[in-house]
């Protein structure tokens, strides 16, 4: 089938390509080429078709209606928690009427299905634990308020015009190819820190604890999600929770290497601990996860080390 991938030059969006191209299908890639935003041109799969445009702009509406996609795969996003609290206005902008402009035109093309990447930012602070798909909605960041939202317009443009979806709700997502020059993705800045022997910050008490996922297994899901999960929401993650401290033993143990800490204080909208039931999905896909931390972070090391 003929798939356009959104934000595919991306860390996240650049791996779902490779894994779209890998079962035979056609592939599209749209990236804007954010500085912000981690793509890189080295990240686009050759074998793919590639578009330099903004998911907010006429030529996006313009390409949808012009390729006709099956599928749209949406990863372009304003997806940093810190942007989205000291630019509330831009992550709205690019979050909410990005993907209205995509869901228009993908309603007038008569594409089957929007793939959509939303978040566990959209729960907040969780009330119980383990999270799943009927935990309650508090975000805490505007980052977290813009996809919360954008789910309920997918809800909204399948009821009225037809357009299925599947939304699934990410974890903590990791491994090669993420950027470890933001404020997102410690794993990333861990392991290139520490093989540069530079010193790396620990905000709060390094205790929290997130859901740590491998890439490749988030591709996984996306390839699943083209015949499969319509209409449908999904908590995707690895269901253990894994605190900052412990990812900082692992990575130092792995690469051989120790540096110094600063300690920081709590980062705005963080959360101290959420990890998630993701029995839904594996009942409805047949997805799990197949990468564990401890080799997910030997090949992201792997990864920086072949790079730097």
């Amino acid at each position: 089938m003929k798939i356009i991938v959104t934000g595919g030059a991306g860390f996240i969006g650049s791996h779902v390509v490779d894994a779209f191209l890998a079962a035979g299908h056609e592939v599209i890639v749209v990236d804007n080429m954010w500085d912000e935003g981690g793509a890189r041109r080295e990240n686009i799969n050759p074998a793919a078709r590639f578009y330099e445009m903004d998911i907010r702009s006429p030529e996006m509406a313009k390409l949808i209606l012009t390729e006709k996609p099956d599928v749209v795969d949406m990863h372009a996003a304003q997806h940093s928690v810190k942007i989205s609290t000291d630019k509330p206005v831009l992550d709205a902008n690019v979050n909410v009427l990005g993907l209205l402009n995509i869901l228009e035109a993908c309603v007038t093309a008569g594409t089957r299905k929007v793939i959509f990447a939303s978040s566990g930012a959209t729960y907040g602070t969780p009330r119980s634990l383990p999270i799943n798909e009927l935990s309650a909605q508090f975000p805490e960041s505007p980052y977290g308020i813009t996809k919360m939202v954008t789910e309920h317009y997918l809800r909204y443009y399948q009821s009225a015009k037809g357009l299925n979806y599947t939304a699934f709700r990410y974890g903590n997502i990791y491994g090669p190819r993420q950027d470890p020059n933001g404020e997102a993705g410690v794993i990333a800045i861990f392991a290139k820190r520490i093989l540069d022997g530079r010193e790396l910050r620990i905000d709060w008490d390094g205790k929290q604890e997130k859901d740590y996922l491998y890439v490749t297994d988030v591709a996984r899901g996306n390839l699943l999600a083209l015949e499969g999960g319509d209409n449908e929401i999904f908590c995707l993650a690895s269901g253990k929770g894994t605190s900052v401290n412990e990812l900082y033993q692992r990575l130092a143990s792995i690469i051989g290497r120790e540096v110094p800490i600063t300690r920081a204080p709590k980062r705005p909208g963080d959360i101290y601990q959420a990890y998630f039931d993701c029995r839904k999905v594996q009942e409805t896909l047949g997805w799990q996860p197949q990468v564990d931390l401890q080799q997910g972070l030997e090949n992201t090391v792997a990864f920086w080390r072949g790079v730097s």
